[in-house]
């Protein structure tokens, strides 16, 4: 996807519209069929509104054309707001880079008077009252939202099997996960519904399904992006998008940093084209085990190594700093938490938390019961002393490159939130181990989609950066290199 792209299909429509023009009268414009918006990103879009070539209910109506195709299949959209997304595109709509595109808001977000599950039977009624920051900031891009995105209940899990929402199918073979907990918005791109979906990020939840789908998925670093309310301790989510390209995720990036006085973290701008700057590359495809991933995934990431090489980088093999179980000890402490409290609000509100509640969020609920008082205050000194040697190894390196995921991705069920807890716990640790470290740091990461296995599955390649620093310079490269605008799912609305 991009301006090559977009060029070949300015070039047939224009021809195709100057001869039935030429028939019908120069007043009219026939408007593009979806299968012909489905492969044009977001600022494509948006710039055939900007010329006047297709209004923004045209770009709306289609999405919600693909919608209806395809999600039967695959349950990328669990809320539909067409009514109210006809009525926004109908009307005057903000000026900004995406004005007119349709978009997702992810089901653990609010959007003013939609529903807001959280992918759990115990808010399966709940409205917002009100849309939070990250949102509107979207929506003031110019965004149209057309739905909510399916994710596991609260986002607990690295694949999007909830139980009230149901699973969420991958494009590429169905019988497989879209990841998580940004399953349903990558699935979605993926499949050609939209250019780009609004995803999450409190563990691997953006760059997890982009890896899994075979789109883009940028996890921007802590405190870059206006979130919104209050924090709690451990708070370690971040909020940004899938894509298709890398210029619509760098385009939506500029515009909803944080600039001026209210900035954590010196502004980025607009990236807009590969960097000049040869980097030094850490890398290693052993986890923070001392585990290697699944052989397709390790020859995959050693093929994105060579790459860079070739491309001038320089590539210096670099163990992981940080020990893994007493890590994934803190992680898990600090993870459970938010489980902890929720089946004490379900006790609270006279709900019995084995009803409203999945099997996965009540064993961690009882998981965090279980730990001693204390536990939380050294969770978060153990995250301390983790983002401590992180910082310390990313001073020497640019970027530091390793698998996204152990494995390509699994069969729907093998991580469903009904697995006994032991098992499941075992199977996700070892499945996103790449992961929620940049979380806990805060360093930036992306999943770029450079690699498929022979069954024809995305494994998606992890880079990522120190605190502040910027990685679209390097993932427009990658996209030049080894353009994947070409490559669409088994699954695919267009």
């Amino acid at each position: 996807m991009g301006r090559q792209l977009s060029r070949r299909h300015f070039l047939k429509s224009t021809v195709a519209t100057a001869a039935v023009a030429g028939a019908y009268g120069a007043g009219f414009r026939p408007a593009l069929a979806a299968p012909d918006l489905a492969r044009l990103d977001a600022l494509a879009q948006a710039d055939l509104v900007a010329k006047g070539e297709v209004s923004a209910l045209e770009l709306v109506d289609a999405a919600i054309a693909r919608i209806e195709k395809v999600n039967g299949q695959v349950n990328a959209v669990v809320t539909e707001l067409f009514d109210r997304a006809r009525e926004a595109a109908a009307g005057p709509l903000p000026q900004g880079p995406f004005t007119g595109v349709p978009n997702l808001v992810k089901d653990l977000n609010s959007l003013a008077g939609t529903r807001l599950s959280n992918g759990s039977r115990m808010f399966a009624e709940n409205v917002s009252p009100a849309t939070e920051p990250i949102i509107a900031a979207n929506e003031a891009a110019g965004f149209v939202m057309v739905g909510k995105s399916n994710t596991p209940e609260f986002g607990l899990l690295g694949t999007t099997e909830s139980l009230f929402l149901e699973p969420c199918h991958n494009p590429w073979n169905l019988e497989h996960s879209s990841g998580g907990s940004s399953g349903g918005a990558a699935a979605a791109v993926a499949s050609g519904m939209v250019p780009l979906a609004h995803a999450t990020d409190g563990g691997g939840s953006i760059r997890i399904p982009a890896s899994c789908c075979g789109v883009f998925g940028l996890k921007p670093s802590r405190g870059r992006i206006f979130l919104g309310g209050d924090t709690l301790p451990g708070d370690i989510g971040v909020q940004h998008c899938v894509s298709r390209s890398v210029r619509d995720s760098a385009t939506l990036f500029a515009a909803t940093e944080m600039t001026g006085e209210d900035a954590v973290l010196a502004p980025v701008g607009h990236v807009t084209a590969p960097g000049k700057k040869r980097l030094k590359i850490a890398f290693d495809t052993m986890s923070y085990y001392g585990t290697e991933p699944d052989a397709d995934v390790k020859a995959a990431i050693e093929e994105t190594a060579k790459l860079c090489a070739d491309l001038g980088h320089e590539i210096i093999p670099a163990r992981n700093p940080v020990e893994g179980e007493p890590f994934i000890d803190a992680f898990l402490t600090v993870w459970a938490s938010g489980p902890s409290r929720l089946v004490a609000l379900a006790k609270e509100n006279g709900l019995d938390p084995e009803e409203v509640l999945e099997p996965w969020t009540n064993g961690l609920a009882a998981h965090f019961d279980a730990k001693p008082a204390d536990a939380m205050e050294k969770a978060l000194a153990a995250f301390a002393a983790a983002t401590a040697k992180v910082n310390a190894f990313m001073a020497d390196y640019d970027v530091w490159l390793t698998p996204m995921l152990a494995s390509a991705p699994p069969k729907l069920g093998q991580q469903d939130p009904r697995v006994p807890f032991e098992t499941l716990y075992e199977r996700t640790i070892r499945y996103v181990a790449y992961t929620p470290l940049h979380n806990v740091a805060g360093t930036p990461a992306m999943s770029v989609p450079l690699s498929w296995n022979e069954a024809g599955l995305p494994i998606g390649s992890q880079f990522a950066a120190p605190l502040g620093g910027v990685l679209f310079e390097l993932a427009f490269e990658l996209e030049q290199a080894r353009p994947w605008a070409d490559k669409y799912a088994p699954v695919f609305a267009g």
